[in-house]
């Protein structure tokens, strides 16, 4: 079974991604990585594609970060967080739910992950009843440390954006969705439509995770202009805005984010 192993490698710094890499080359050479990621939305995006068994998530990544990641792709592949912070992975480690890895790597740590991830490939089991109480934990001491300005981010506080002959800096928090429309994101908002030329994968990174969530490939939503969720076929849904006629799609890779309201 091990020889049909594949991997996702998600982090935000790409000399780590190449280390983590090269470390696994070493250490278990037929394991095919078959993507790598810089934040959670591509690890999602890259999971749905390839469907590895395995991914290695780095905790801290921006916009979606790999407990988000995590939340969408647990039950359908092995889950190793790699983090700097020991603290976080003891707990999801003494728990039985997750695997980890701290950085820097290394490698004799890295070899009994590896070793783990052959055996649960070979003979896979239930996931440990305690993993969504893991993740929910985790999220909240990432929170915690932010609001302590240990990790400490700016978000993107207006779209700049051209209205007619005007150039229009709308605030954030008055947009009830984003959606991309080929070249162009559209920015629907209080006052109105325009269409911007900085793309939906990027606006996912700079907009604060509290308030606005990717719900579709192609869609962002103001969580507090949410007026309903209602569930469709095949792991989808559709979102019902307060005040507004649109109906957005829902993707099964983003129903994760209406479970944790």
């Amino acid at each position: 079974m091990s020889a049909s192993a594949t991997a996702l490698i998600a982090d935000d710094e790409p000399l780590l991604r190449e280390r983590l890499r090269a470390h696994l080359a070493r250490l278990w050479p037929e394991l095919e990585i078959v993507a790598e990621a810089r934040n959670g939305r591509e690890a999602i995006e890259f999971f749905e594609t390839h469907l590895p068994r395995i991914a290695f998530l780095d905790v801290h990544m921006p916009g979606l970060n790999g407990i988000d990641a995590a939340r969408a792709i647990a039950r359908r592949a092995e889950i190793v967080f790699v983090t700097a912070h020991e603290h976080y992975a003891v707990q999801a480690f003494e728990h039985g739910a997750i695997d980890y890895v701290v950085k820097p790597f290394e490698e004799a740590r890295l070899a009994d992950s590896v070793a783990r991830l052959k055996s649960r490939l070979e003979a896979p089991e239930p996931l440990a009843p305690g993993f969504e109480a893991v993740l929910d934990r985790l999220a909240g001491e990432l929170k915690t440390r932010a609001g302590a300005g240990g990790d400490a981010r700016k978000y993107l506080q207006w779209i700049r954006a051209s209205v007619a002959q005007s150039v229009r800096l709308i605030p954030v928090e008055q947009i009830a969705f984003l959606r991309s429309d080929e070249k162009y994101t559209l920015v629907v908002w209080e006052g109105g439509e325009a269409l911007i030329r900085t793309p939906i994968r990027e606006l996912a990174d700079e907009l604060d995770p509290d308030t606005f969530a990717q719900i579709h490939r192609s869609v962002i939503v103001n969580l507090r202009q949410v007026a309903q969720v209602d569930r469709g076929f095949n792991d989808t849904a559709e979102v019902r805005l307060k005040n507004r006629r649109e109906v957005l799609p829902v993707s099964r890779s983003f129903l994760h984010v209406f479970r944790q309201m």
